[in-house]
């Protein structure tokens, strides 16, 4: 059985990775798992609260076929986990990897993003970490895959949902039909 794993932190942004969860688990009978520092309970920045299964430092990579990471305010902090040891497995492990919003200033910490094309939430918004992929960064609204990383800013859950989801093997005329109807919002009225 396919299997993803959220990381999610205190403050996460609920919106980035819930809709992804809840397609793949209702759906398309994926399994979806949290993991929080410590294994402890985590407050989104819209004040859900969220028991995860596991801890951060629990994970064992090889038990995954994706790891995601949730944006949210604590990446930009010095409380920040440090991920790259889990993102450095996932990657030599060959695992999906999705990024969105500050989850790509863990990637950009991670040295994940210095050779791959790669979005994040505007250009030069990931300057600060020193990260050395600016050349290779894509200043627009709907998530970039290379390879086996996904990443988007935090504007773009659905196109984040539909990468992921690709990235799984898992893309299909249903998954079309419901980014759609998404989009269809978008669209101007005749």
């Amino acid at each position: 059985m396919t299997t993803i794993l959220t990381i999610l932190t205190e403050g996460f942004a609920d919106w980035e990775t819930s809709l992804l969860n809840a397609v793949a688990h209702s759906f398309y009978k994926v399994e979806t798992k949290y993991a929080t520092p410590g294994g402890k309970p985590v407050t989104s920045s819209g004040n859900m609260t969220v028991t995860p299964e596991l801890a951060l430092e629990a994970i064992n990579v090889a038990d995954y076929d994706a790891i995601i990471v949730c944006g949210g305010t604590i990446w930009q902090s010095p409380e920040a986990p440090d991920m790259a040891p889990l993102l450095t497995a996932a990657k030599q492990q060959d695992k999906l990897i999705g990024l969105i919003c500050d989850g790509t200033v863990a990637g950009a910490k991670a040295g994940l993003l210095d050779t791959i094309r790669h979005t994040s939430n505007g250009d030069g918004y990931l300057d600060f970490t020193g990260y050395q992929g600016k050349a290779l960064y894509r200043d627009t609204p709907a998530a970039v895959t290379d390879g086996r990383v996904v990443t988007a800013g935090g504007t773009s859950p659905v196109s984040f949902m539909a990468a992921v989801m690709d990235g799984l093997g898992l893309a299909d005329e249903n998954l079309d039909f419901y980014v759609g109807m998404h989009a269809a919002q978008f669209s101007k009225a005749a």
